[in-house]
């Protein structure tokens, strides 16, 4: 099989490509961060002087760790990959890829850029779903399947790591020393936990589903900028990502914060685990408790202001009386 890129192999491709796609990321959001562009000031959920005095980790050591955790990963799938033997691709376990490699040598054009004229349409046609099953219709239905069985261990872990003390205070308690969330923080984790939840949870994913080489590459990639995205710090209207998923900055930014620790346990793709198992609170649901708060507020001290008006009249015409007395 053609590699996609020349000097490297898929496999290494598929451990380097989240890697870069991390760092990358995180280095635009943390350039915009630091520019202040009034533009996207507008969207930043934290303002910096919150981030400054709620978190309680440097950049420094954020950076340090996540290095530390990736080096972990990387190391470990080097170790998987080798002991798996060659690339694999979705081609191979295609039913009728036989049929279509016969159809291809008797029509290269049909997988060029023209349509084959003649050629016996029961091949024709078998080769046609051939290739559509090959390279569209089951890499998607593994790419799914990854996406919702990683999903499932990342809600039952994470949730098991904030309902057992212990887990929590030696484990997961390291991540939440974020409170205002940033882009280079998506991994910051105890290695021990994140070698767990992402290098172990993500790894099964990709055993169940069935995912070739090449689907591992977009797999393991898409997840890291979909996890880059859920902790940059920044509602984006006009971010696919935001906007396709339920579950995204503005939703993950709830579980950050000490009146949301207990909720939204999902992540990094869906909601359903939450919403199914009386964990899920959408942040359209915390503006509205904020604002009836708030207007609870205004309310009280406005009847305080008032029942202190009333209070300074009386004691003024109580004096006036005494006076005239």
């Amino acid at each position: 099989m053609t590699q996609l890129l020349p000097f490297m192999s898929d496999k290494t491709l598929a451990l380097l490509s989240p890697f870069v796609a991390y760092w990358v990321l995180s280095g635009i959001f943390y350039y915009i961060s630091q520019c202040r562009f009034p533009f996207f000031e507008q969207y930043k959920i934290h303002t910096t002087e919150e981030d400054k005095a709620k978190n309680q980790v440097t950049v420094q050591e954020v950076i340090k760790s996540v290095l530390v955790q990736q080096v972990l990963q990387t190391v470990v799938g080097l170790i998987v990959v080798t002991a798996e033997g060659e690339d694999t691709t979705d081609y191979t376990f295609t039913p009728f890829s036989v049929l279509a490699q016969q159809y291809q040598q008797q029509c290269p054009e049909l997988f060029g850029l023209s349509i084959c004229p003649s050629g016996p349409s029961s091949a024709y046609l078998l080769a046609v779903v051939s290739q559509a099953l090959a390279w569209l219709i089951v890499p998607f239905m593994r790419f799914m399947v990854a996406l919702f069985v990683l999903d499932t261990i990342e809600y039952f872990l994470h949730r098991w790591f904030h309902s057992n003390a212990y887990l929590y205070r030696t484990f997961h308690s390291v991540h939440h020393r974020i409170y205002c969330p940033y882009a280079f923080g998506a991994l910051y984790n105890n290695p021990i936990e994140g070698f767990v939840l992402d290098s172990v949870g993500a790894g099964i994913a990709y055993a169940v589903s069935g995912l070739s080489t090449r689907g591992a590459i977009v797999f393991f990639t898409f997840s890291t900028i979909k996890t880059v995205d859920d902790h940059c710090g920044y509602n984006l209207p006009f971010d696919p990502l935001q906007r396709i998923f339920a579950n995204n900055v503005a939703y993950h930014d709830i579980h950050h914060q000490l009146y949301g620790l207990k909720m939204n346990y999902s992540q990094p793709f869906f909601t359903h685990w939450d919403r199914l198992l009386g964990t899920y609170i959408s942040p359209s649901e915390i503006k509205q408790k904020r604002e009836e708060a708030k207007r609870e507020k205004i309310a009280k001290a406005s009847g305080q202001t008032t029942q202190r008006s009333t209070t300074a009249i009386d004691s003024s015409l109580k004096q006036t009386s005494r006076m005239r007395i």
